[in-house]
């Protein structure tokens, strides 16, 4: 949890800081959706090789690359002094930050029975929606009294840090973790059926479809706090932070329901739940009601997360894990990356009434066409 809060300390910072960045630069919509698919396109990339050397080299050093990697570019990104040289820096940071999911994630399955995987997996995104959650509120602070770059610099110098003590203490662990793992999943090393196959594919469609739509959302919450309602910065980095502290309580609510009902259920539910709430957020005036939409989105977010990854890993060869699972956050990544200059061109030509509408159609329409192929799943 601690290694997944510093992972994402750095991160998290785009997102609430875009509309300062947004100013200093002096950008549309558009570019202002370039600043954040710069890491989450590069990201996406920086998983496929990743999850691939994961599972062959070992998934310590892919971690502590996944740490230390992040702290190096986010210093770069808090010194860079152009629009370019932000966007280079922060393509940096998703490559050296690709290598942490793939690995982690089957690290933690393999250190617990096989009903208990989700709500590990759960416990663990804890870690990283901490990071989300305070980001927000602590570079609204910094980044006041001394600009967007400042909060760069300073979260950098404490993550290189924990990169390196906690690559030591993985390191001590290493010789006694093969027998500490547990036997995980009855069928780890079996082929799967092509029925089953042919779910995991949809499954994975469905959840990395309903990512990047939220996460193409997200990405413009604080413009359009700012544009819409006209709040300031920190207001509008504060409602970022109300989205992200779902994920304190929802993501191991989310692998609790996983390991008791099933991925299948909980993905449809929440995935139904989420076309309405972005449709709502043209409809809701400024106040309590908007911060409870938020709420919502970010429940479905995180309940969604470990969701995913225990059905993923629950339903692959453990030689394969990071391997797939990299597949998965490569398709995750790449497709919000690609959404969110898409999102802020739609913002651009027809505003956000219009961009949002579009969202939730597209989000209950692909629901629904997967719904098809998942409804008769027992698992």
């Amino acid at each position: 949890m601690v290694a997944h809060f510093a992972h994402h300390l750095l991160t998290a910072l785009p997102v609430p800081l875009l509309p300062l960045i947004r100013d200093d630069f002096a950008l549309d919509y558009t570019q202002s959706g370039l600043v954040i698919s710069a890491f989450s396109l590069s990201y996406g990339i920086g998983q496929l090789p990743a999850g691939w050397l994961a599972d062959r080299i070992g998934h310590r050093i892919l971690i502590t690359i996944g740490i230390c990697g992040v702290a190096l570019a986010g210093l770069l990104v808090g010194l860079s002094q152009t629009y370019i040289m932000m966007i280079v820096f922060l393509a940096l940071m998703g490559v050296a930050g690709g290598g942490y999911h793939p690995a982690a994630a089957p690290l933690i399955s393999t250190s617990v029975e096989a009903k208990n995987r989700g709500r590990a997996l759960g416990f663990h995104i804890i870690g990283g929606s901490s990071s989300y959650f305070l980001a927000p509120l602590i570079v609204a602070a910094i980044a006041a009294a001394w600009g967007w770059r400042s909060p760069f610099i300073v979260l950098a110098i404490p993550t290189a840090v924990f990169g390196i003590i906690f690559f030591k203490l993985l390191a001590k662990q290493a010789g006694t973790s093969k027998a500490q793992q547990v036997t995980t999943g009855y069928h780890d090393e079996t082929p799967s059926p092509p029925g089953r196959l042919r779910r995991l594919v949809v499954f994975m469609i469905l959840s990395t479809f309903t990512q990047a739509v939220i996460f193409s959302t997200v990405a413009f919450i604080p413009l359009f706090m700012v544009d819409h309602f006209g709040t300031s910065e920190a207001t509008a980095a504060a409602f970022i932070a109300i989205i992200y502290s779902a994920g304190l309580w929802a993501s191991p609510l989310g692998g609790y329901l996983s390991d008791r009902l099933g991925g299948v259920r909980v993905i449809l539910v929440v995935c139904f739940i989420a076309s309405p709430v972005i449709y709502l957020l043209n409809l809701t005036p400024y106040g309590p009601g908007i911060g409870a939409l938020l709420l919502i989105i970010g429940m479905v977010m995180y309940i969604r997360m470990p969701v995913s990854e225990a059905y993923i890993i629950s339903h692959t060869p453990e030689r394969r894990r990071s391997t797939i699972l990299g597949l998965y956050y490569f398709s995750s990544m790449e497709a919000g990356g690609l959404l969110v200059p898409a999102m802020g061109f739609l913002i651009d030509r027809f505003g956000f009434y219009s961009s949002f509408t579009i969202a939730s159609v597209a989000l209950v329409a692909v629901t629904l066409t997967c719904s098809v192929f998942l409804w008769d799943s027992r698992e």
